[in-house]
């Protein structure tokens, strides 16, 4: 038995006819909902919300003057989260002349914490911490922290203003190349005299100086809050003897060291060494 055979042409037709008769498959981005509109069902793709950028915060816990002498300041603080140990934290200070902050000094970091210490001349200055950038973590910086540093320093460091007395007086600072830390003086004066000087203590809270009586008798080294006659603080100094004077002296603006002769053969004469706990 032969079997008919389909020409081309016939197969042809018979694949057009299956085409049209199959359905259409839905677009991608499409979904066919029985009952519903097709534009209402096409849904756009939505992106994951990105997560939030890493922060990092720092902040000084600490600050205070650890040595008056030397002006040494010491800072603490934190930098969360804790950087790499041993990362460099830098200590700025605000400069009022150039209007900028300015790296005084760094720490390195250990854990969270840090430490930093630095020396500085009397001042009232602003302080901040700052931390570079370190991945994933942007750079940091502390809300500024303002400081009075208060350090020793030479009573007569910013000159004498007037200087007087009786019975011959006379008031003698040592000069810069002997006595660099422009704290020493002679006060010298005649039997029954005294002398004094005065020197500008803005932004001073307190006083102190060795002193060395070189006169035959006894004599009395007294500060005082400018020309008045009632003194701060007194010592009276036997013939030949060194002592101390310290007092504190808030609100002074202008003090006066005086040397007055108590009993002698030919009057007072008073060595001192002296200093002003000051912010300048």
């Amino acid at each position: 038995m032969l079997r008919p055979l389909v020409t081309g042409t016939a197969a042809c037709l018979l694949l057009a006819l299956t085409a049209c008769t199959a359905p259409a498959a839905p677009s991608s981005g499409e979904l066919s909902l029985s009952g519903t509109d097709k534009s209402a069902s096409t849904t756009s793709a939505v992106l994951p919300a990105a997560a939030d950028a890493p922060t990092r915060g720092a902040k000084i816990t600490g600050i205070k003057t650890t040595n008056a002498t030397s002006g040494q300041i010491t800072v603490t603080g934190t930098v969360t989260p804790a950087p790499a140990q041993g990362t460099r934290i830098r200590l700025h200070q605000w400069i009022p002349t150039t209007k900028k902050w300015q790296e005084i000094g760094y720490g390195l970091s250990s854990g969270t914490a840090v430490t930093i210490k630095v020396t500085q001349p009397g001042s009232v200055r602003d302080y901040r911490l700052n931390v570079y950038a370190q991945a994933p973590y942007p750079a940091a910086t502390s809300k500024p922290i303002t400081f009075q540093h208060f350090v020793w320093r030479g009573l007569f460091k910013r000159g004498v203003l007037a200087s007087g007395g009786k019975a011959n007086p006379q008031f003698t600072v040592i000069p810069p190349n002997e006595g660099p830390r422009r704290s020493e003086a002679d006060l010298l004066a005649d039997k029954g005299g005294f002398v004094w000087g005065e020197v500008d203590s803005t932004g001073c809270r307190a006083f102190k100086s060795w002193l060395g009586n070189l006169t035959d008798g006894t004599a009395r080294l007294s500060i005082h809050n400018g020309p008045r006659a009632k003194a701060i603080a007194s010592v009276r100094q036997l013939q030949e003897t060194e002592g101390n004077l310290a007092a504190k002296i808030d609100g002074v603006t202008r003090l006066r060291l005086q040397a007055t002769d108590i009993k002698s053969g030919y009057g007072p004469y008073i060595s001192v060494d002296s200093y002003l706990l000051c912010t300048n």
